[in-house]
């Protein structure tokens, strides 16, 4: 994917929040998570704003939460993780084991997802967690995944210590980029560092 893919749910947020949209690119394949977290990093740090909030999707999220376990992002904000494996990924370690399937999945996801470090250090910015739970996706072709699930990742994979906020929506793992409930939560939480429970929000479960 090249990041146009999430257009419509950045430009959806965007305008919830009268913010500008900037789409950060990273090389999912050829490039490590050690050097697109860097990248992310120095992407941030160009903008001249007050506050720079964050959303990414998938692989994406985890991008951004291995930049904010390095250092401190400047500009601050809050950021939104979609339907990443931060804890590893179940699919992942099945295509893995396919001939060749490490070189499919590429440098990122085996350093970061494949041989995912704990997770629990704190977080200069408050995160918060979408998962889906609708379980259709490609993942279920090479893996066996128990419920929930979005079809690609597992809602457990994505619990996140440290985590101001997690949620559980009714949509796949592509689904999240075009799920208006998912920019609507995800606007919300960026404005208050809560989601907004309702009849949008199924299995959801605040922090502690």
């Amino acid at each position: 994917m090249t990041g146009i893919e999430a257009t419509w749910l950045g430009q959806r947020i965007a305008r919830r929040r009268a913010a500008t949209l900037h789409r950060f690119h990273y090389r999912s394949v050829a490039a490590s998570m050690s050097e697109s977290a860097a990248a992310l990093a120095r992407f941030v740090d160009a903008f001249g704003e007050d506050t720079v909030d964050l959303v990414g999707h998938s692989l994406g999220g985890v991008v951004i939460l291995t930049a904010l376990e390095r250092a401190p992002l400047r500009p601050p904000g809050r950021a939104v993780l979609l339907g990443a494996p931060v804890q590893g990924s179940r699919a992942a370690h099945g295509l893995a084991r396919w001939p060749g399937g490490r070189g499919i999945l590429g440098r990122a996801i085996a350093e970061a997802v494949l041989d995912a470090p704990p997770r629990t250090r704190p977080f200069a910015r408050e995160v918060g967690v979408i998962a889906g739970t609708a379980p259709y996706g490609l993942g279920r072709l090479v893996a066996r995944l128990p419920a929930p699930n979005d079809g690609v990742v597992l809602v457990e994979e994505t619990r996140l210590a440290g985590a101001r906020d997690h949620i559980e929506l009714p949509v796949n793992h592509f689904g999240l980029l075009f799920s208006r409930a998912v920019a609507d939560q995800a606007a919300g939480f960026l404005d208050s560092g809560r989601f907004e429970r309702g009849r949008q929000a199924t299995g959801s479960r605040p922090a502690a």
